[in-house]
């Protein structure tokens, strides 16, 4: 098992071994010797540099992890919490080096070093483990951290800085820069990369990494034979130009910004035009808005000098948590609402924990607790979120987002169909009237309701009125009953933040995060361990708020901001690997995860800003790499030298998302509709039996067309309180908190639903009549498709083969007709692990 720095020294040190406390009364009792030179420039030349790489950062000067410091000689004889890492009498058996040779404990976590370095630290322990005197030693600090000299120069809290590029002798491998950064770690450690994916599996993986989608077979086949040395460099542009690119990519964002489309709680009702906000973000990244534009916009859309329907459609980020309609405690429920804002806009744009201020200073970083309210304080002017039928709060939450002249058009629109609706009722009250008169008993009672009144006077033609005027009436009727059921449609509206006016309230420090025991008062202010000054905040132009929300967005875009750029290119990293260079991509934390390449993330922060936070152009020069277009294929040295491939030395294969899995289905079926973009969301159909579950059965789950229930799942409605099962057993994303990276389990529910669901089903016999279509009766020619198209390249003779034989003894031994077997083929070929993973 693999373990992290953090927990592997503590159970190193605790080591119970035949020599625990003799071992470390042998070393402890060891002479400060006098070293000669010679071992002591051994120390400093050879030794000290693979401490500074593998070692320094958890056991270095002032850093204890497990109770071991090993910065000076005195130090690493005393050991850790339980013992000594050394035994001078056994050399290897001593803790350290067993560690170092992943003989117990596997140390550095990271990946086992090369054989070269284990050999100098163990000639180093050989030696007697020289050290030169330290002068500067620290102590390290223990309880919460402290915001001092030391934790402001925690990596992620310095400013960005361009890197060189290294220079590299396999020069002719470099690509881009980003190949030089990934090339000198490998050769460092004696690795090398993996060769070039092929052709086929480069055009399926780009394919999917920009679309979230297969290529069809004539886009494998027009890559494949594209022999122009641009061809890879062409389909990149392409991919990026293409609609469906934004629909993908802001799937991701909408994972940071924990997107729903309904409230949660008992009730869990819809939020209104929400789906605006992710029509936005599509929008966004296709058009590719620079993500500093991007960010302004939804933290402080509605204060921009240059409002615009898109500015206040993005505010709606702050509509997207859960909302209490009916909360206990009013005031505890609003500051719930604005944790949840403090959290995913310091985890999302950030990079911090910042939430685990709310009670007590921060545990792990240094961030004590009235940092987070100065942080608070900048959004505390917000009006809360409510629908529930109270115009003036509908107000707080939804305004209109048309254009003078489209609120002209409905008005006079509305005008007029309020003059023919009026004009309608009178008509239809003066026959009405003059029936009632002339009921008794009952039948005046029934008459009471409106939906019966046509039927009663049809009773009474001839007698009351003529046919002519019963017929007129009939057409009266109808045509304002058509008119109520189709108003003019409202100017467009959006979901989006208002705020109380331009003077904020004071905001308090809040005694154990309980709202109802003020602190002391505190002002909008950044992390103190940052460096900034307080802002300068003007209040907005239109008089209507505060201004405090710009200048957190503008500081927050601030290329002197040291986390904002570094956070979205380690997103945009971990869309491409599958895992960022900072794997811990919502915590840039002291006990986050150290980068594992600090100037390749530093150089792309650096290249991201200077091309004004273009998202496409990162991703060209993501994609462009040799590292990008490395195979999986794998090597005994470094799968036992790097098993978590830190260092990049192949790709890794993944599993697809949720929803590209989905989408995959329709895709090769034929049945995806891609035409259909933007508007409000999708119900694809959920078995009864799941929708029995929620607490009012059915209730806000819709009916869409089944042209509709085709469409793209980045569509599909998101309810808190009802998961799409197929979506759910591929590890969605949890809408109740900002999502920095999905898991990828395994577990049985994905394999029941894949082969027993009416979905999986209806989609597998959708398949079959597809087959037919494409390739005619002839069942080994629907069995070529069926698999080229789930595998996007050209099955072999033998897959074709056992295709066949299925299908076969199908038919022959469990009786199953021609049509169903057929199907059941198509729902094996869905299923395979082939159609479901990256390579």
């Amino acid at each position: 098992m693999l373990f992290r720095s953090s927990q592997l020294l503590a159970v190193l040190m605790m080591f119970a071994g035949p020599y625990g406390l003799l071992a470390e009364e042998k070393a402890a009792s060891q002479p400060q010797a006098e070293f000669s030179k010679q071992d002591l420039d051994y120390f400093t030349s050879t030794v000290e540099p693979v401490l500074v790489q593998h070692c320094y950062g958890c056991h270095g000067n002032g850093k204890d992890k497990g109770g071991l410091n090993i910065y000076t000689r005195e130090a690493l004889l005393k050991g850790g919490e339980s013992g000594a890492a050394v035994n001078f009498d056994d050399i290897s058996a001593s803790p350290l080096i067993e560690a170092i040779n992943y003989a117990s404990y596997e140390m550095p976590p990271s990946g086992k070093m090369p054989v070269e370095r284990i050999e100098i630290l163990t000639e180093w322990i050989r030696r007697g483990a020289p050290m030169v005197q330290r002068t500067d030693v620290q102590q390290a600090h223990h309880g919460e951290p402290e915001v001092n000299d030391e934790t402001k120069a925690h990596w992620s809290f310095q400013r960005v800085h361009r890197p060189d590029v290294p220079k590299v002798a396999a020069s002719d491998w470099v690509k881009t820069p980003v190949d030089a950064f990934i090339l000198k770690r490998l050769a460092d450690n004696g690795l090398v990369p993996s060769p070039r994916a092929s052709r086929e599996t480069l055009v399926r993986r780009l394919y999917y990494d920009l679309l979230g989608l297969p290529p069809t077979p004539q886009q494998v086949k027009a890559f494949v034979e594209n022999d122009s040395p641009n061809a890879y460099r062409e389909l990149v542009d392409e991919l990026l130009d293409s609609p469906h690119y934004g629909e993908h990519w802001a799937r991701y964002w909408l994972d940071v910004v924990r997107y729903a489309e309904s409230n949660s709680f008992e009730r869990d009702n819809p939020k209104p035009f929400v789906w605006r906000y992710r029509d936005y973000v599509i929008r966004s990244f296709n058009e590719d808005r620079p993500y500093d534009e991007f960010l302004i916009q939804q933290l402080a859309g509605d204060e921009l000098e240059n409002v615009t329907a898109d500015s206040i459609i993005a505010t709606g980020f702050y509509r997207l948590g859960a909302w209490d309609d009916e909360p206990a405690d009013p005031m505890q429920a609003r500051f719930d609402e604005l944790d949840d804002i403090v959290t995913t806009t310091t985890q999302g744009f950030l990079g911090l924990t910042m939430n685990c201020c709310r009670c007590h200073n921060h545990k792990l970083d240094p961030i004590p607790t009235g940092d987070y309210y100065r942080l608070l304080a900048f959004f505390n002017n917000t009006e809360r979120y409510g629908i529930r039928g109270d115009d003036t709060v509908y107000q707080k939450s939804v305004r209109s987002i048309a254009t003078p002249e489209e609120l002209t058009a409905f008005a006079e629109e509305k005008t007029q169909y309020e003059a023919r609706v009026a004009e309608l009722r009178t008509q239809l009250d003066e026959v009405e009237n003059q029936i009632r008169e002339q009921l008794v008993g009952g039948e005046k009672d029934d008459f009471q309701a409106d939906s019966v009144r046509l039927r009663i006077i049809k009773k009474y033609v001839g007698k009351y009125l003529s046919q002519e005027e019963f017929d007129a009436y009939a057409q009266r009727r109808k045509e304002w009953t058509d008119l109520r059921n189709q108003p003019p449609k409202s100017a467009d509206q959006a979901l989006c933040i208002t705020e109380s006016g331009p003077n904020a309230p004071p905001t308090f420090i809040q005694v154990r995060g309980n709202p109802n025991v003020q602190g002391d008062e505190v002002q909008p202010g950044f992390p103190e361990v940052l460096g900034f000054e307080d802002p300068v905040i003007t209040a907005a132009a239109s008089g209507q708020s505060s201004g405090r929300r710009t200048a957190l967005a503008r500081w927050i875009t601030s290329p002197e901001n040291p986390l904002t750029a570094r956070v979205m290119v380690n997103r945009v990293w971990q869309g491409h690997f599958g895992r960022g260079i900072v794997r811990s991509s919502n915590n840039f934390g002291l006990q986050g995860d150290a980068p594992t390449h600090p100037e390749l993330l530093d150089w792309l922060a650096s290249e991201f800003m200077e091309n004004g936070w273009s998202v496409k152009q990162l991703h060209r020069t993501i994609l462009l790499s040799n590292t990008y277009q490395m195979s999986s294929t794998s090597n005994t040295k470094s799968l036992e030298q790097d098993p978590e491939n830190n260092l990049f030395w192949r790709f890794d294969p993944r599993r697809l998302r949720a929803e590209e899995i989905r989408d995959s289905i329709l895709a090769v079926n034929g049945s995806l509709n891609l035409d259909s973009m933007f508007g409000p969301s999708i119900y694809p159909v959920i078995p009864a039996e799941v929708l029995a579950g929620q607490s009012r059965p059915g209730a806000g789950w819709g009916n869409s067309s089944p042209e509709d229930r085709n469409r793209r799942s980045v569509y599909i409605h998101i309810k808190r309180s009802l998961t799409v099962p197929l979506l759910a057993s591929f590890d969605v994303a949890d809408t109740d908190f900002t999502c920095p990276v999905r898991f990828a389990t395994t577990q049985p529910t994905q394999a029941l639903g894949m082969l027993n669901s009416t979905f999986l089903n209806e989609e597998a016999e959708a398949f079959s009549k597809f087959l037919k279509e494409q390739a005619g009766d002839k069942i080994d020619a629907q069995v070529a498709v069926a698999l080229e198209r789930v595998t996007q390249r050209k099955p072999t003779q033998q897959e074709i083969d056992w295709g066949l034989k299925l299908i076969g003894d199908l038919q022959s031994e469990h009786k199953q007709s021609p049509e169903l077997a057929l199907k059941n083929f198509c729902l094996l070929a869905l299923n395979l692990n082939e159609f479901i993973y990256l390579d």
